[in-house]
């Protein structure tokens, strides 16, 4: 089965909120909602440093939903409005939605609100829209630092993708080529270990993000 889902490579994550804007200005976000955070985690002290710089460790730690392969949302909603596609992420039928707001209540990752003005729940569609034309995920396609890959877990994380970087020696610069062309995590990031490999905490719902990080504290609970 397919689960599409977002890898974060945290040690290229900059912060600049690059993501997070994409993704209010395509999906009409409104102001003081967001699908997609950016929070900052530490700076914190490095395990038996001075506790003072240099040694200290900070990071950015994108949140959003984590399109589960068990979610909870789903098993909670009364109308069948929130459920699970085929390519498995978790989406809402608005027109079934009643905004009981049960689906946000059961959300582990507090990801979910309740859309005042249409008296609806919304949250991260993995821009269903963009998938749909075989587009990246606007959050991954205006990450300039390369930190975000979108792909198909079952196929492993190695083949998950953004878009193309124009190589430090020059290249084909136009936007043809780089709006089309993409390059792999395997072929993008610095090599990592399984124990670099992380996930927010698993609640029984089995979340499908995943999030890198060398050589520093994960703070992001779970895996």
């Amino acid at each position: 089965m397919t689960q599409y889902s977002i890898v974060t490579d945290l040690d290229r994550c900059v912060g600049c909120l690059a993501c997070s804007v994409a993704c209010k200005v395509v999906n009409g976000v409104p102001t003081g909602s967001f699908w997609n955070k950016t929070l900052r985690i530490g700076p914190n002290p490095k395990e038996g440093g001075s506790g003072q710089w240099p040694d200290v460790e900070l990071y950015f730690l994108n949140v959003q939903c984590q399109h589960c392969e068990n979610p909870e949302c789903v098993k909670v909603c009364p109308t069948e409005a929130s459920h699970v596609r085929e390519d498995g992420t978790v989406q809402i039928d608005k027109s079934k939605c009643i905004g009981c707001q049960f689906c946000a209540m059961a959300c582990p990752y507090g990801v979910r609100y309740l859309n005042e003005e249409e008296r609806v729940v919304e949250k991260c569609t993995l821009c269903e829209q963009k998938i749909a034309q075989d587009e990246l995920p606007p959050c991954v396609a205006q990450c300039s630092a390369r930190a975000r890959f979108f792909g198909d877990i079952e196929k492993g994380v190695g083949t998950f993708e953004a878009p193309w970087v124009v190589p430090v020696t020059g290249g084909d610069v136009s936007y043809e080529k780089q709006s089309k062309t993409r390059i792999t995590l395997e072929e993008c990031v610095q090599p990592f270990s399984e124990s670099d490999v992380h996930h927010l905490p698993n609640a029984g719902n089995d979340p499908s993000f995943v999030y890198i990080l060398r050589d520093r504290t994960w703070q992001g609970g779970g895996e």
